[in-house]
């Protein structure tokens, strides 16, 4: 793997994918910055996401913008497969809906002025990027000639990991191949009217991560999306984004090179932390945007959405309330993907509201499904081929609401099975589950304003022991005063998070300030009451490993293994470079060598008489007569303690080191 030069595919192979391409009408085809700046800038991007980014979600998503923001902001459409959509017309007409003849709808059949109908229609889905994987130049091309009409750009996937694509070898499983992911980029580049765009995730090193990158836009890619993530991070092993690695793309690449970040993104408050951390054009958000489609958006001024947006909240807690954006989402599939009147709706309940009961003919069959139960069928049947929905926007909805309503399904366990039991198309059923969650909503606020009247309460009558003479007055205001304590009702949220300690509460700032190793106070700053719409935290991997949520593959046992194994070099090293530190300090000389011989007392007793009986012998011997009275007072000393030794029956030896040569001693 190497850049396009190394590989002897560089400029020479971008002309020959030019001469063989087919010719196309221009309309004044722009590219890089011009192009990013004629879609207004966008600073705000709908990430792409299989089956899940489909029309009345990106609808849904543009509904919380305002006019200046909406004209701007961009939109992904799921990753669609290119030789399918090439090759099978059935594929193309269910996958991407431009036009009333571009394929049959689940619409009844009118008459309309205009042609165009969902996916790129420029009154209300522009702009919009589609997106495609695919392996092969040719088949890539000619399934993106069918959506060039109704777009503004077409995008390569070279970012999904997820086993589907390994098999299929296309998205990130490309990454290893940089001569033809240049080919797939360029053969669009010199074939559409429409730029081309990518999007890949970060390799091991950022300096590969920077040549990768570069052989991107080498190949003609207008923008590129950086997912701060590598391959391998999915599922309970996606843990968090390194944006560090987009910040040094940003630093390295070419200035006019329009860089999207992606990743981290929970709530708003991110975008702008991002932008600044990454120094990128623009921010792409994906599960954020699941789990609140609000998240691009600003909160509405006091006097609008009185109803949708709760305001009542402790220290300051706020929100679009999941009733609220429930019935925006069913509302816009009713408008645009039927085309019907959505059904007739009261206000939304707020505290203060008459508490009436649901009429029985909205509320009656979700509450007999929820007191019995349908016994299971004897016999599996099989749907109707004729009256399965084919739109992808009915198709994702029962896993769009279960992302959306992931915190109130765990406390309320009937709109969870409601839910479950809502097949695709059912539109009535999918309303008596909005029955259910504005019944599960307005018990929330009625238990949240019960708990603060309690609190509050508490609080004036505390205060009165002390003072009183505020007594009267207290008694008045006991209403205003915002509560200690949340109510019990609103600990609840999703199964999946844990419970954090009081303590972890005042210690959030952000939710890229916390501790990597720990996602309990994460999710703390972003917990809001259960029936607002909000952002969930994923267990980073190794809180999934310790609950046994994840288990290793053995690929990753083996790099662990290796890892364990070069610390513990390295940790040799180390002490090896200390001795040897330590070895200069004294004077000695590093890596030289220590002989050690063992003797026994008795042999040193020995060869110390020896030296001192021949050093008395030895001839003009200058030695006192003093001097060998005090040698023979020794060995008699050494003889005594030999043996003393020698009644108590034991026998010592003693090592002792002796330098030989070529160690310099100091």
């Amino acid at each position: 793997m190497g850049s396009i030069a190394a590989n002897g595919e560089g400029g020479g192979e971008g002309e020959g994918e030019a001469n063989t391409a087919p010719s196309c009408t221009r309309r004044n085809k722009l590219s890089g910055r011009a192009f990013y700046e004629s879609l207004g800038s966008p600073k705000m991007i709908l990430a792409p996401m299989v089956d899940q980014s489909e029309f009345a979600w990106r609808m849904l998503t543009r509904s919380f913008l305002d006019p200046e923001t909406k004209s701007s902001f961009l939109a992904y459409t799921p990753m669609l497969h290119a030789r399918l959509f090439a090759e099978t017309a059935k594929y193309r007409e269910h996958a991407f809906q431009p036009t009333r003849c571009s394929g049959p709808t689940d619409a009844p059949p009118q008459s309309h002025q205009s042609k165009h109908y969902l996916d790129g229609n420029p009154a209300f889905d522009r702009p919009l990027f589609v997106q495609f994987c695919a392996n092969d130049p040719d088949e890539l091309l000619k399934a993106a000639k069918h959506v060039e009409p109704y777009c503004d750009a077409v995008d390569l996937n070279l970012g999904c990991p997820q086993g589907i694509a390994k098999k299929g070898n296309y998205g990130a499983f490309l990454q290893e191949d940089w001569g033809l992911v240049y080919r797939l980029i360029n053969r669009l580049h010199h074939g559409l009217s429409v730029p081309v765009t990518a999007k890949i995730r970060i390799l091991e090193k950022k300096e590969k991560t920077l040549e990768y990158a570069r052989t991107v836009v080498s190949a003609g890619a207008s923008i590129l999306t950086v997912h701060g993530r590598q391959r391998d991070q999915k599922g309970h092993n996606t843990g968090l984004a390194d944006w560090s690695v987009i910040r040094y793309l940003r630093e390295n690449l070419p200035r006019d090179t329009v860089l999207f970040a992606n990743g981290n993104i929970l709530r708003h408050e991110d975008i702008e932390r991002c932008l600044a951390a990454t120094g990128a054009d623009g921010v792409m958000s994906a599960e954020g945007n699941l789990n609140d489609p609000s998240i691009f958006g600003k909160p509405p001024a006091p006097e609008e959405g009185s109803r949708e947006y709760w305001r009542g909240g402790r220290d300051g807690e706020s929100g679009w309330r999941m009733d609220a954006v429930m019935r925006r989402y069913l509302d816009i599939i009713h408008t645009h993907v039927l085309e019907t009147d959505p059904p007739k709706r009261r206000p939304l309940f707020v505290p203060g509201d008459p508490i009436e009961s649901h009429p029985i003919d909205d509320i009656s069959s979700a509450v007999t499904e929820k007191q019995q139960p349908p016994p299971p069928p004897s016999k599996k049947r099989k749907r109707d081929p004729a009256q399965k929905p084919r739109s992808p926007n009915l198709l994702a909805m029962q896993t769009h609401l279960f992302s959306l309503l992931r915190p109130l399904v765990a406390k309320h366990t009937d709109v969870r099975d409601a839910l479950a039991r809502s097949r695709a198309g059912d539109m009535p059923a999918y309303e008596r589950v909005l029955t259910l969650v504005e019944e599960a909503t307005k018990q929330g606020l009625l238990e949240y304003e019960s708990g603060a009247a309690a609190a509050a309460a508490a609080a004036a009558a505390a205060r009165d022991q002390n003072d009183p003479s505020h007594t009267a007055n207290n008694a008045s205001s006991a209403s205003d005063t915002p509560p200690v304590n949340p109510p019990p009702s609103l600990s609840n949220v999703a199964s999946t998070q844990e419970t954090i300690p009081p303590s972890s509460l005042s210690t959030v700032t952000s939710t890229h300030e916390t501790n990597s190793s720990s996602s309990l106070s994460t999710a703390a700053s972003v917990r809001k009451a259960y029936f607002l719409c909000q952002a969930y935290v994923r267990p980073l991997p190794a809180e999934a490993l310790a609950k046994g949520s994840m288990t290793l593959s053995k690929k990753e046992k083996q790099r662990r293994q290796q890892q364990q194994q070069q610390q513990q070099q390295q940790l040799v090293a180390n002490a090896k470079e200390e001795e040897d530190d330590l070895a200069r300090a004294v004077g000695l000389e590093p890596g030289g060598r220590v002989q050690v011989e063992t003797i026994t007392p008795n042999e040193g007793v020995a060869a110390a008489a020896a030296a001192a009986a021949a050093a008395a012998a030895a001839p003009g011997d200058p030695a006192s007569a003093a001097e060998l009275d005090e040698r023979k007072k020794k060995k008699k000393n050494v003889e005594a303690e030999e043996v003393e030794e020698g009644e108590e029956g034991t026998t010592t030896t003693a090592s002792v080191e002796i330098p030989k040569e070529g160690l310099v001693c100091g």
